[in-house]
């Protein structure tokens, strides 16, 4: 691989023909935001894109429950019960309701302790959304940690595989039994819906789709750019035993 030492800010553009996928070449990304989720759950996928918006033309959507633009913080109950204010609030470029939906080629719904608040009218709105708009279309729908826990409330899992959060797994199957549950799983592809672990495994999925769409060299430089070491196997998963999935 060339070491581009006389420019460290040239990406040289992709020259692979993208994979067979559910929409044309990828280009508008959606990620959900709602209060709760897990930051690295969203930042991590997004960080690898950022990359390859360098290589190729994308569009970044985040996209809040609403009705208002107004920042989604990561804050969550378990903070406020031992007195942390460490919460970090996104900027959402969008609504629910002012996207338009049939653009977008890929969402992305995090996980957190917030997808597990069962009375937040916010994640409500992101099951319905998930419901409507999700269910009967052709896109590209991922999901990293707990955001499968929302996917299988919307419908959109049963009779597919998924995977989740394993220190959660149980409390996410039990509650979902038509799904078929992957426990030892970095991530799990079933059609145009991927699922992934719990929060750093979504970088690893993020790699896996861009190296399924844009091809694997793609997917190394961006990984190597990053310094980051990518899992590449989806059953090399050590936390399913570490969290008693299995």
């Amino acid at each position: 691989m060339t070491n581009p030492t006389t420019n460290p800010d040239h990406y040289p553009p992709i020259t692979t023909s993208p994979s067979p996928s559910p929409t044309p070449t990828p280009k508008n990304l959606a990620f959900i935001l709602y209060p709760g989720f897990q930051s690295i759950d969203l930042f991590g996928p997004l960080d690898m894109l950022a990359l390859l918006a360098n290589r190729t033309p994308l569009n970044l959507y985040l996209v809040s429950p609403g009705p208002s633009l107004a920042p989604v913080s990561t804050a969550h109950h378990v903070w406020a019960k031992v007195g942390s204010r460490f919460g970090t609030e996104v900027v959402p470029t969008h609504t629910l309701d002012d996207v338009a939906w049939g653009d977008i080629d890929m969402v992305l719904v995090p996980g957190g302790i917030g997808a597990r608040d069962e009375e937040s009218a916010d994640v409500g709105r992101v099951v319905e959304f998930v419901k409507g708009n999700e269910k009967e279309k052709k896109r590209w729908l991922l999901s990293v940690c707990t955001g499968s826990h929302l996917l299988a409330k919307a419908g959109v899992l049963d009779g597919r595989k998924a995977t989740t959060n394993k220190r959660v797994f149980g409390w996410v199957k039990a509650r979902h039994p038509s799904v078929h549950w992957i426990a030892k799983a970095r991530w799990v592809a079933d059609g145009n819906i991927w699922t992934s672990s719990g929060i750093s495994a979504g970088i690893d999925l993020a790699l896996a789709w861009i190296a399924h769409v844009w091809g694997e060299e793609t997917a190394t430089l961006l990984a190597d750019s990053s310094e980051y070491e990518w899992n590449r196997d989806p059953e090399n998963d050590r936390f399913a035993e570490r969290w008693g999935a299995v």
